[in-house]
């Protein structure tokens, strides 16, 4: 825990990026019939009945300090699939950065591991040397920015809609990316590592002068 607030200490750096990440699951969901639109006087109507066109897993990255934030969305949670977000991570999103600093929840997918499942292992260590890890404890994954940012991509664009393929959800999680980045929507973390030695003192050990 107390490794995770300390990074949200560091200062906002060209040559070291921070980044939050999480994923979201979603369910794909088409109309059976079509929908009728609004008309005057008349709100838009959508038959009840729906369906089920499968699941889609979104990697969702957050910088913090910089208020940016940026989706990928895939077929399934794979080592590769999280493995090839990382590429990305490094050559697209931040090439010219000398590290990243990753903070995430500690799922069997999200590690170095993962690069070398992928990818020949000099462009699995490549990558690794670019990225250092920050885990959230096993109970602590609220200590994850991303996760707030999830909530948010769940309520503006995910909430109450049927989407029904991979390239419509890529189309409205770009759309949606696109207008939080506009305003440079960023989170105001409060929780400090004072704050957490006092608020979660229970879990530190009892030391007796």
């Amino acid at each position: 825990m107390e490794d995770v607030l300390e990074v949200y200490t560091w200062p906002d750096r060209d040559d070291i990026r921070i980044v939050c990440m999480d994923e979201v699951s979603t369910q794909l969901l088409d109309d059976v019939r079509a929908p009728i639109p609004a008309q005057s006087g008349q709100l838009a109507r959508q038959d009840y009945e729906y369906e089920r066109c499968g699941t889609a897993n979104i990697f969702l990255g957050f910088e913090p300090l910089r208020g940016q934030r940026w989706t990928m969305a895939a077929d399934q949670r794979t080592r590769v699939d999280w493995a090839h977000w990382a590429k990305d991570l490094v050559d697209v999103r931040y090439p010219d950065a000398e590290l990243i600093v990753l903070v995430m929840d500690n799922l069997n997918v999200h590690g170095i591991a993962s690069l070398y499942e992928a990818f020949v292992p000099t462009e699995a260590k490549r990558i690794a040397m670019k990225l250092e890890i920050h885990d959230t404890p096993k109970h602590g994954s609220w200590l994850n920015m991303a996760e707030l940012e999830a909530s948010v991509l769940r309520r503006q664009c995910l909430g109450g809609r049927r989407i029904p393929d991979r390239a419509t959800l890529t189309h409205e999680l770009q759309a949606w990316e696109a207008r939080r980045n506009a305003h440079g929507a960023a989170i105001n973390w409060r929780f400090s590592l004072d704050d957490a030695r006092v608020k979660l003192r229970r879990l530190y050990p009892s030391i007796e002068a």
